[in-house]
């Protein structure tokens, strides 16, 4: 006996996997005023340099600290300050290679346990920011610039908070900073890619 079209339409419909729709938006409106803590589980620093011309290497940094203070009507008055645990958020593939990292010869985070950036100045572009501020590795603070894209805002239904997340990009020179060896055995450059998650108090 053949269905006709409305009934295979209607069974296929049944079938369908539905597809949830997630907490989270990029819907500005959804981003209210105030004072957001960082969310250490969700932010994250992953870092890129090339290997001699043989590789690129990666590897992460978690936040451990810091707020954003926002106020979607006065985009230009952001502010953000984040602070990441060198020492205990260093994620690599190689134990070795965490270990050489964690030396004298690149982070010494016997010292420096910590990083920091401090914004200075944001600059709406559209479907972007320009993000300018301070990063503090090993005691020394460099100008940086970060070019921001907002992912998604919404009540996060775990905590029952609003919850605001961006992309930032950018690169600093690790020689600014006394980072490791002598280029070019590794490229003086590192790409950044920061996935950073705020909570709202």
């Amino acid at each position: 006996m053949r269905m006709s079209f409305v009934a295979v339409a209607a069974v296929l419909a049944v079938a369908a996997p539905v597809i949830a729709q997630l907490p989270g938006a990029p819907d500005k409106s959804r981003v209210t005023a105030g004072t957001y803590a960082v969310d250490p589980a969700h932010t994250q620093v992953a870092w890129e340099v090339n290997h001699m011309g043989f590789s690129m290497l990666n590897g992460l940094f978690g936040a451990s600290a810091g707020s954003l203070t926002i106020d979607p009507a006065k985009p230009a008055a952001t502010k953000v300050d984040i602070t990441f645990n060198v020492a205990e958020s260093m994620s690599v593939t190689s134990t070795g290679f965490a270990t050489h990292l964690k030396s004298k010869d690149f982070f010494d985070v016997a010292t420096y346990p910590t990083a920091r950036f401090v914004s200075t100045g944001v600059q709406p572009m559209g479907d972007h920011w320009m993000l300018n501020g301070n990063l503090t590795i090993k005691d020394q603070t460099k100008p940086v610039s970060l070019t921001v894209r907002f992912v998604g805002a919404g009540q996060n239904p775990m905590n029952k908070k609003v919850n605001v997340g961006f992309i930032a990009t950018g690169s600093i020179q690790r020689s600014a900073f006394g980072l490791g060896m002598a280029v070019p055995v590794v490229s003086d450059k590192v790409d950044l890619k920061i996935n950073a998650a705020f909570v709202q108090g």
